[in-house]
């Protein structure tokens, strides 16, 4: 019986035969990831309005040198220059967003059009993978990923210093307010995204070829295997909320929003 032969053509750049709106998510990835990075740009060169009682932002946390109470050191070392306290952290969650395996499928579509969408032409017509610079770098995602783990430290006791509020004598109260709940559930989700990272899977058990007879790594391995099936919904949803957790602190310290005492 004969076979047919098909050949297969190369599609030109945008060229599809889906009839869907394949071009919505990259748009809105598009969209959303440019007003998020021109958004924390500005915060981080703004160097005001990131504290306001117990609350930090956490585009400032750590805040390594200063005189408010959140700072580590009130002064900083002579050879550093005079720039926003934002700038000396940032770029270790940045790192680790930026080189993140979900992100990098989702920007490489909706910035290079690299592939613009699944069974569409791109502009392109070689491929060369993450073999050469600069996209060999993506690599040191897994080194990233220890610094986020510690990030995740900080900003924990960030939010538990948010419970504690000071009143006119000085004395420091437990207590409850917006921004606590606020910290708190930035605290959740960037744990949700951080926990859920491919190289975390790899790293407590994935490069195992049986987990079997080892029930802690198993144990851990399906847990972060848990958070890993969720992992897009985690990373728009941290994106989203840290964004709002440093405008609400910004808010506030412009004395915009006020902070209502739930307790």
């Amino acid at each position: 019986m004969a076979q047919a032969v098909v050949q297969l053509t190369r599609r030109r750049f945008g060229e599809t035969m889906r009839r869907d709106a394949w071009w919505v998510p990259p748009l809105g990835a598009f969209v959303v990831l440019s007003s998020f990075l021109a958004y924390a740009t500005w915060a981080a060169f703004q160097n005001a309005h990131y504290e306001y009682g117990p609350y930090l932002s956490p585009f400032y946390s750590p805040l390594l040198f200063g005189d408010s109470p959140h700072a580590w050191f009130r002064s900083a070392p002579r050879w550093l220059p005079a720039i926003s306290p934002a700038l000396l952290i940032l770029p270790f969650p940045a790192g680790f967003r930026f080189t993140c395996y979900y992100y990098r499928g989702t920007y490489y579509k909706a910035f290079w059009a690299d592939p613009p969408g699944c069974a569409v032409g791109e502009p392109r017509t070689s491929y060369r993978g993450e073999r050469t610079l600069p996209l060999v770098l993506q690599n040191v995602h897994r080194y990233f990923l220890y610094f986020a783990i510690a990030f995740l430290f900080i900003l924990a006791s960030d939010a538990w210093k948010g419970l504690w509020f000071t009143d006119a004598s000085g004395a420091k109260h437990f207590g409850i307010g917006v921004g606590s709940l606020v910290l708190a559930t930035n605290v959740v989700l960037l744990s949700g995204y951080t926990l859920g990272c491919h190289s975390l899977r790899h790293l407590v058990g994935g490069y195992l070829d049986r987990l079997a007879g080892r029930p802690v790594r198993r144990t851990a391995y399906q847990c972060v295997s848990c958070l890993n099936r969720g992992h897009m919904n985690w990373a728009w949803a941290s994106l989203f909320w840290v964004a709002f957790t440093d405008i609400y602190v910004r808010m506030c310290a412009m004395g915009i929003w006020h902070d209502w005492r739930l307790l």
